[in-house]
């Protein structure tokens, strides 16, 4: 083989490299990024006070083990949206918060992990408030 060949091939090499490092650095750091992004969502809160009253209600609910008036209440919520901290199956579960006007179970709920780890939503799951004290 030529001298000057293996040459072109050893420069070339000394330029990929740092290359390949550089996009294994940039994604690492997007990982990085996603995950403090989504914690980040979860680090708005809301005070149990300034809660709607419906809010309040299903709260105290959660707390004292139901009955809850809706038959999907209770159930696991699979995080699929990843707005919350990451925890195995069946960590999470939520519970409707009645919205007056509304006939269905409309878009409002909490969700929860034990012990008493609460968020609110009031869009469906776009956006989480983890619920202090």
């Amino acid at each position: 083989m030529n001298k000057g060949l293996i040459n072109k091939f050893a420069g070339l090499r000394r330029m990929v490299a740092p290359a390949v490092f550089t996009v294994l650095l940039a994604s690492v750091a997007f990982a990085a990024y996603s995950e403090y992004a989504n914690t980040a969502a979860t680090q708005q809160e809301i005070s149990q006070q300034a809660l709607p009253a419906e809010a309040k209600t299903t709260l105290q609910l959660i707390k004292q083990g139901g009955p809850f008036p809706y038959a999907r209440d209770g159930v696991v919520f699979g995080n699929h949206e990843k707005l919350l901290p990451r925890k195995s199956r069946g960590y999470y579960h939520e519970y409707t918060v009645k919205t007056p006007g509304v006939r269905s179970r409309g878009a409002r709920r909490i969700v929860c992990g034990p012990p008493a780890e609460c968020y609110y939503t009031d869009d469906h799951y776009e956006s989480f408030k983890r619920i202090r004290g």
